[in-house]
């Protein structure tokens, strides 16, 4: 038994397709099978249940997957742990994140003194394949606006910002400065499409006052958004941090309910973090307790 039968056992078992696993591993699917089926004899049971086309693992296969997860996990833990025994500055980190203001600015300041430090950022789809990654290893951190709960995650919010109302200059709230989000219920909305983060922590504050938005367009982009608001075409919810001295549209503050979002930093205590990953960690949280 070998590093590469298991590696292709994983990929295998994963995609429940010989074909699909050796094109992602760049192998013939002859050359695969036969490994495998080595894999196998070593072993002395089937680990997949084999029908026409369809492979799947059998009850062996299930067992023996948990075990190489684990093994592979620690090589990859074992392997970084050798490349900050070389030096920081051959690290990694791995990010998923949906935004965080000032983000930008906080990986220049660190790059500017490790600048071979290499960033992964990404945008999973969903809040449970974030948490997977984040458990397994695949990822040092994530930043959302909601703790992650499961045992072994530790959470550490690092910034609170306030919500606030984006309206036209036209608009007949634009000589106030602050508001309460009831008295807008029935004004027409521009939002981020469903599923964003921030349309869900909005939608949740319109609920305690009382209302449904009445969404009239929704989009993917934030300058977008900015654009139709600033047509007239409704109003939008927007962020403190991405105020500027001078804006296209006017800003309300919302004095009921208390309108803010917390972006936590969250990592999992059970799996290995770079000397690069701990030293942006660090960096991060006193760059943000500063601001």
């Amino acid at each position: 038994m070998d590093f590469l039968q298991l590696k292709y056992f994983q990929k295998i078992a994963r995609l429940n397709h010989l074909t699909r696993a050796a094109q992602e591993l760049h192998i013939t699917q002859p050359s695969l099978s036969q490994t495998i089926a080595k894999l196998e004899k070593d072993l002395g049971v089937p680990l997949f249940d084999r029908q026409a086309r369809q492979i799947r693992l059998n009850r062996y296969g299930e067992v023996f997957l948990e075990k190489v997860d684990a093994a592979l996990k620690l090589l990859e833990e074992g392997q970084r742990e050798i490349v900050d025994m070389a030096g920081l500055e051959r690290g990694t980190v791995s990010i998923d994140t949906t935004f965080l203001p000032l983000f930008s600015d906080m990986i220049n300041i660190f790059r500017s003194s490790y600048p071979d430090v290499r960033f992964r950022i990404s945008q999973v789809s969903t809040k449970e394949r974030q948490e997977q990654l984040l458990e397994n290893g695949e990822l040092d951190f994530c930043i959302s606006c909601k703790p992650i709960k499961r045992n072994g995650i530790r959470n550490l919010p690092i910034l609170t910002e306030e919500i606030v109302l984006a309206v036209p200059f036209t608009h007949r709230f634009a000589n106030r400065q602050s508001i309460k989000l009831s008295e807008v219920a029935t004004e027409p909305f521009i939002h981020f499409k469903k599923g964003h983060s921030f349309r869900e922590d909005t939608d949740e504050l319109c609920q305690k006052s009382g209302f449904t938005p009445n969404i009239v367009c929704e989009t993917d982009d934030s300058k977008t958004l900015i654009e139709l608001v600033k047509s007239g075409i409704g109003v939008s919810f927007w962020l403190e941090t991405l105020l500027e001295k001078e804006n296209s549209f006017h800003h309300l503050r919302i004095i009921e309910p208390t309108c803010q979002r917390t972006y936590q930093l969250a990592w999992s205590e059970k799996r290995y973090l770079s000397l690069a990953a701990r030293t942006f960690r660090d960096l991060l949280i006193e760059y943000f307790v500063k601001k």
